[in-house]
């Protein structure tokens, strides 16, 4: 028994057949006539010595050879689609795509979309907000900038932000709150998202870090991160923000964070791309200008005592 392949032609007529049950959608799917896909299916079937299909009188259904080889001829064009796009996109520098989470997309890389496209006119930003972990190839992405403990394996992956915590919260609010010893008597804006990290970061790991005692099981908690600093922005209470995400807010001064003490967690910010392609140069301009947005943020940790997580138990 011979191994050779039918046309691609041919195979190209019978999966789009399968998949819509019909000739004549599976025709009009591939711009040609119910004729030529007929033709093109009865080739395979003499090619493979059985039919793949069951003529009926207003319908088709799949013989158990067309069963047999419909899942495999699906699956087979979908990932010669996806190698045909990832290929492609190697010749395409003037389309950048870029994944991470809602928080840090909204609170990080949306407020300055325009600084980039001001700096690179030549290149377009498309951003997509997901916790969830992408394959380039399929999800035809070109960078990922993930957040947790690390652990990457094949890709370009490259540290940005070791993140720490700090207590912040409107100007108002640092007035009548301004020693660590007063936030006992201060709404504490919860966190949730950081309940993965390896060691507790939360108000109570803050508070011993600093020396202080309150009472922190009280307060309205969020299990995403960016909600808990628009909570604190609106005057809600005061947040244990993270400062990656609240530095615009401190830019501007809509947040302050007013104590010494920062606690630094072992999770981390990550620059990651498939080996490669972060020679490429649209993508490595973007990760040169991460880097250097990062930098001009750095200077919210001058002059404070840092404390690690892991140091306190």
């Amino acid at each position: 028994m011979s191994d050779r392949l039918p046309p691609l032609t041919a195979l190209r007529a019978f999966e789009a057949a399968a998949r819509h049950m019909s000739f004549q959608r599976a025709a009009a799917e591939l711009n040609v006539t119910p004729a030529a896909l007929s033709y093109q299916i009865r080739a395979l079937e003499a090619d493979l010595g059985q039919p793949v299909f069951r003529r009926l009188n207003r319908a088709v259904e799949l013989t158990q050879a067309g069963r047999c080889l419909a899942p495999g001829a699906t699956d087979a064009f979908a990932a010669l689609s996806a190698a045909w796009r990832s290929t492609k996109r190697l010749t395409d520098s003037g389309v950048l795509t870029v994944t991470a989470g809602p928080a840090f997309t909204s609170k990080w890389l949306a407020p300055r979309m325009y600084d980039f496209a001001q700096a690179h006119k030549e290149i377009e930003l498309r951003f997509l907000a997901t916790l969830r972990i992408i394959d380039f190839d399929r999800d035809e992405v070109d960078v990922a900038i993930r957040f947790g403990l690390g652990h990457d394996k094949d890709v370009y992956s490259r540290p940005l932000i070791d993140e720490w915590m700090t207590p912040m919260m409107t100007p108002d609010m640092a007035e009548e709150f301004d020693t660590p010893e007063k936030l006992s008597k201060a709404t504490l804006i919860h966190d949730d998202s950081i309940g993965f990290f390896k060691f507790p970061t939360g108000w109570e790991a803050w508070c011993k870090a600093a020396g202080i005692v309150a009472d922190t099981a009280h307060g309205p908690r969020f299990s995403q991160a960016d909600h808990a600093i628009d909570a604190a922005m609106a005057g809600a209470g005061v947040v244990l923000g993270r400062v990656s995400l609240a530095t615009r807010a401190l830019e501007t001064g809509r947040l302050i964070a007013p104590f010494e003490v920062g606690l630094i967690s072992e999770a981390q910010f990550r620059f990651i791309c498939p080996v490669g392609n972060e020679k490429r140069p649209h993508i490595a301009a973007f990760e040169e200008w991460v880097l250097e947005e990062i930098q001009t943020s750095q200077r919210f940790a001058e002059g404070r005592r840092m404390v690690k997580a892991s140091d306190l138990l």
